[in-house]
């Protein structure tokens, strides 16, 4: 049998709630590749802007860049050590936003697969039993099918597992630029004192 006979033979035998399962796991499937490449794209393109920010202060300049975060919170006669924080702490909120998608997504998947695959064993032996024949032959294709589902739900608890410890990571990296700019603005403030 090919992929995509079973497939065929998968969407024909499987009931509503099977299908239920898995029209969910497709939508927290596409929400965690939507979440991955929009998030990837924002924070690398921010963590640009902030590296030459930080580059062009430590070549000299006494102001952020204009489009850097930082930019409302600093100015060049006074840098208020709790006006940066706060705004680093923006930073930081901004940076990490829409991640507790991924952590739900990567946290519930497993359990949405598990239990559609026990609502399919159930209504499998219910059928067995209104039936009456339980041979092999009938009931391990009714149960290699109802794992499809707890086999899906890894399959979308995987990625979006992965892409909330990439995503946290490289919103780590703009936090990090952020501070350092920070740190430059406040010390040359204790250079003017």
């Amino acid at each position: 049998m090919s992929g995509i006979d079973i497939a065929l033979n998968f969407a024909s035998r499987s009931g509503f709630f099977t299908w239920v399962i898995m029209i969910w796991l497709s939508i927290y499937f596409i929400i965690t590749f939507g979440i991955l490449f929009g998030r990837h794209m924002y924070l690398n393109h921010w963590l640009s802007i902030e590296k030459s920010s930080l580059e062009s202060m430590l070549m000299g300049a006494r102001m952020v860049r204009d489009d850097s975060i930082l930019r409302k919170c600093s100015n060049a006669a006074t840098n208020s050590e709790k006006l940066l924080n706060v705004c680093k702490n923006v930073a930081e909120k901004n940076a990490t936003s829409g991640l507790w998608m991924l952590s739900i997504i990567a946290s519930t998947a497993p359990f949405i697969g598990l239990f559609g695959t026990v609502v399919s064993i159930l209504e499998t032996f219910s059928g067995l039993g209104q039936s009456g024949s339980a041979s092999l032959g009938v009931i391990a294709p009714a149960i290699s099918e109802a794992l499809v589902a707890t086999a899906a739900g890894i399959f979308v608890a995987i990625p979006a597992y992965s892409a909330n410890l990439f995503l946290r990571r490289k919103a780590y990296e703009v936090i990090v630029y952020v501070q350092r700019e920070v740190d430059i603005l406040l010390s040359a403030n204790d250079k003017k004192d």
